[in-house]
Parts: C-alpha cells; sequence; structure tokens
C-alpha cells in the first residue's frame, strides 16, 4: 500500500489533461444544467408532470453534452 501511494504521489499513474476556458466552461455549463433537471424533479414547486418534463430534459441535455466534451478533454493526451 505504500508502494502505491508514492508511486501515486511521483505521478506515475496520475493523467492530467489540459482544459482550456472555453471548454471549463461549457462543463460547468452541462455539470449545472444536470444539476438544475435533479433540482427539478425534486422541487414542489410544480406539478408533477411539469416537475418530470422539465427535470428529465435539463438531465438529459446535461448529461447528453456531458460525453463529447469528456472525449475530448480526455481523448486530447492521446
Amino acid at each position: 500500500m505504500k508502494n502505491l501511494l508514492s508511486t501515486l504521489k511521483s505521478g506515475g499513474m496520475q493523467k492530467t489533461a489540459e482544459v482550456t476556458l472555453p471548454e471549463m466552461a461549457l462543463i460547468a455549463g452541462t455539470r449545472a444544467m444536470l444539476g438544475a433537471g435533479v433540482g427539478f424533479l425534486l422541487a414542489d414547486k410544480f406539478n408533477l408532470n411539469q416537475r418530470k418534463a422539465i427535470g428529465w430534459t435539463l438531465v438529459m441535455v446535461g448529461a447528453i453534452t456531458t460525453i463529447p466534451l469528456a472525449i475530448e478533454v480526455f481523448g486530447k493526451g492521446r
């Protein structure tokens, strides 16, 4: 275990990715949409049908837009 921790600390198993400011903004935006979607699903301000429609739309937009961003960010190092 101690060898694994020293390897992790020395960067032997560390993976880095450079992210530009616009990419970071897109990532933050998609996370915000996902969080807002979950919030709407749990909120009591709307009736059930409205809450489900808004919530699931935001969750899906947030999740779907995250996939190409993640591929671009983590695919840069290759």
